[in-house]
């Protein structure tokens, strides 16, 4: 897969004109880039599929706080209250802070993302985020040396999320990041996607998303960050540790004790399409691999 590259916001509309009008003239989207032509001033380009429609990515979610089906947190969110939003960034720093949702997004204007998605479950889609840089979030509250981890903290809310009302998981969910790769400039503090506010269903207001790790890495509808000295231990990996490890980054040669990973079904391209090949990292290795100079990633799973 090609990188992603950024540009200005581009509502759905216009994508989809753009997506008409090259099968208009007889090319796959798959086959050229869309940035190459000039008028089309895209951020879109990569080689196997094109963007995941806005109706897939809002209707198919796993957000287990919403419920575990893949439609419950559509069915389930609708009503949920993200205004008031508050969130402290605490932990191994010289400067803690309180933020407010709007006030993180009037700081950081969000810019264009499009990346790739790829669930632990084998499925995948690409989508076009609105975000900025975790690092520049990170930069206001002066990193202490000792600080070598990132924990994310998600909202605990049963009265409206349904899902924490039952012992799917240990709640509040909770997610962490090694201090470089919660750095990296392309983990995202996503804000909307396809030019629009974030839905709740996709953690709104405000969400991590970690392009080369598997889906779940990325903490929705966060309300805490905390830099702190010693791996924290993630939800998914103190329910089930055999299953979850803390890097989880996309990795075809590693398989889920119950299912490969090779291989990813593409979302809107229908059940009975081929199955396209898992790349490692997600097709971001060019970009992160250097992360990992070294380390046994079957260990570090």
């Amino acid at each position: 897969m090609k990188k992603y590259k950024h540009s200005e916001i581009t509502p759905e509309l216009i994508y989809n004109k753009r997506r008409k009008f090259i099968k208009s003239i007889g090319l796959g989207v798959g086959s050229i880039s869309l940035s190459s032509i000039p008028f089309l001033n895209t951020a879109y380009s990569q080689n196997k599929t094109e963007l995941t429609s806005y109706e897939d990515i809002t209707s198919y979610n796993n957000y287990y706080e919403f419920g575990t089906g893949k439609k419950d947190p559509f069915k389930n969110s609708q009503e949920f209250k993200t205004k008031p939003w508050i969130v402290t960034i605490e932990g191994e720093v010289d400067n803690p802070i309180t933020l407010s949702a709007e006030e993180i997004i009037s700081l950081f204007p969000s810019e264009e993302r499009v990346y790739k998605l790829r669930c632990v479950e084998g499925w995948s889609m690409v989508i076009p985020w609105m975000g900025f840089s975790l690092s520049k979030l990170l930069s206001k509250v002066s990193i202490k040396n000792t600080a070598k981890f990132v924990e994310f903290e998600s909202v605990y809310d049963p009265d409206q999320m349904k899902g924490q009302r039952y012992p799917v998981l240990n709640w509040p969910y909770r997610e962490g990041l090694r201090i470089d790769e919660a750095m990296h400039p392309i983990t995202t503090v996503v804000t909307g996607l396809y030019g629009k506010a974030l839905p709740n269903q996709n953690g709104a207001p405000l969400r991590i998303f970690v392009p080369w790790k598997y889906g779940f890495k990325s903490a929705k509808a966060i309300v805490k960050i905390k830099l702190v000295k010693k791996m924290p231990t993630s939800s998914w990996m103190r329910s089930s540790p055999r299953e979850y490890g803390f890097y989880s980054n996309v990795n075809p040669n590693v398989s889920h004790p119950r299912w490969s990973q090779a291989t990813e079904r593409v979302i809107g391209e229908g059940i009975l399409a081929p199955r396209i090949e898992t790349e490692m990292f997600n097709g971001y290795g060019d970009e992160v691999a250097n992360l990992y100079s070294g380390m046994n990633l079957k260990i570090n799973f």
